[in-house]
């Protein structure tokens, strides 16, 4: 009942759907050149022969997919990999990082009729879901064709168990359209389990195999001889409510070193202005990477608001704050930092990244703050104290490395999947 329902309610939301897309083309969120994709017509003609549709949210999930893409490429060469996503940043890199018989599509709205458009042109035979888009038109009208469905790196905080719970049967309905549920964490499990999925099994995390973060080596050296010998450390993918924070963290730590700079790189570049303005209220000196501001010996902050550059800026700082964990978002990918070197702090809401932080934790290789204050603290230990910043580096790095593998465990479990098929 409650499915017929959503499906109604989504027919009947149409012109408030659409004028939502609209809103967000008008604000560069969604791309121009392909709108129709998002409504479910297809920009190509659909590949011969057996298609694998894999469907990451954003930017990380797209990441954490790339090696299992790969892999399946190389294992079953009669297949083609269809790659939906819902944002530009996710499709930018997708276009430049996908190899031959692997292309890109946005995501269609989750109406009736954008997904019966969807799947009746590309016809999937195996959908594979990462993470928590949990979208009932696409899914149930997934299943419903036949298609062999699973939900990779399935994640269910305790906020979405209980809601979830509520409506049961509607739960159920849909996580028994997966085949194969696999969360990311032994804690999901047992929620995904409760709420009537079947054949879970936990595995590890997808994100434990994405590739290193890429960087144009020639930025490199280019900002590394900007930054000269000044001390230097990293906020990364911040969100509102965090940036005064860090703004006053800067301000304490350049008490005790005057020459510091700190990167601050937004979790969304389309922030950048409202960030400058914010963080110019505290005196700050703001130099403003999509305006092209070079960083100067009075620049305090290097406000790094463009797309796909993060690898650049974890290779330039050796310490490296993970955004999203000073206010509640679950924080940011600390296996990202980790490979590429940096000491890792963080704040204490990481709770999407709960395993990943006991496993570092576990091996002293992070550093978590209950706040502001004691991130100033932390940040200024490590800035006086080169040694323990490359302990901590290299206990981070080392644990990284050894969680590798998820990707051939995720690919053997889903081999009946793709011999039913064939």
């Amino acid at each position: 009942m409650l499915l017929t329902i959503y499906r109604i309610l989504t027919i009947l939301l149409l012109p408030v759907i659409h004028l939502y897309l609209w809103r967000r083309r008008q604000r560069g969120k969604e791309d121009p050149l392909r709108y129709r994709e998002r409504v479910g017509y297809a920009s190509r003609p659909r590949s011969e022969g057996r298609l694998v549709w894999v469907h990451a949210a954003s930017v990380g999930e797209s990441l954490s997919v790339l090696p299992l893409v790969e892999k399946l490429l190389a294992a079953y060469p009669d297949i083609h990999v269809l790659v939906t996503t819902g944002t530009v940043t996710s499709a930018t890199l997708l276009e430049k990082r996908l190899s031959a018989r692997a292309f890109h599509q946005y995501v269609p709205v989750d109406t009736w009729f954008a997904v019966r458009r969807f799947l009746a042109h590309w016809k999937p035979d195996v959908a594979l879901w990462v993470e928590s888009e949990l979208w009932p038109n696409l899914i149930t009208g997934t299943h419903a064709t036949g298609c062999a469905v699973a939900l990779l790196n399935a994640r269910m905080s305790e906020r979405s168990f209980r809601a979830w719970r509520r409506v049961p049967i509607f739960a159920r309905t849909l996580l028994q359209s997966f085949h194969f549920v696999f969360p990311q964490s032994e804690e999901a499990v047992a929620r995904f389990t409760q709420l009537g999925a079947r054949n879970v099994s936990y595995l590890g995390n997808l994100k434990s195999d994405a590739p290193l973060l890429p960087a144009n080596d020639a930025e490199v050296v280019q900002l590394s001889a900007a930054i000269g010998e000044r001390l230097v450390w990293l906020a990364a993918s911040t969100h509102p409510g965090e940036e005064e924070q860090l703004a006053a963290v800067h301000r304490h730590l350049k008490e005790k070193f005057p020459t510091l700079l700190t990167i601050l790189v937004p979790r969304h570049a389309a922030r950048g202005d409202a960030v400058a303005h914010l963080l110019r209220a505290y005196a700050l000196h703001v130099a403003q990477r999509s305006k092209r501001e070079p960083i100067l010996p009075t620049t305090d902050l290097y406000l790094a608001d463009t797309m796909g550059e993060l690898g650049l800026f974890y290779r330039l700082s050796p310490i490296a704050f993970m955004g999203g964990s000073l206010v509640n978002h679950g924080g940011q990918n600390p296996l990202e930092a980790a490979r590429l070197g940096c000491a890792i702090l963080y704040g204490p809401a990481m709770f999407n990244f709960a395993e990943v932080c006991t496993a570092l934790e576990r091996q002293q290789a992070s550093l978590r703050v209950s706040d502001a204050e004691a991130l100033a603290e932390a940040v200024e230990r490590l800035l006086a104290d080169p040694a323990m910043q490359k302990t901590l580096a290299q206990a981070a790095q080392t644990m990284a490395e050894s969680a590798r593998g998820v990707t051939d465990a995720v690919l053997t479990a889903l081999a009946p999947l793709f011999t039913e098929v064939a």
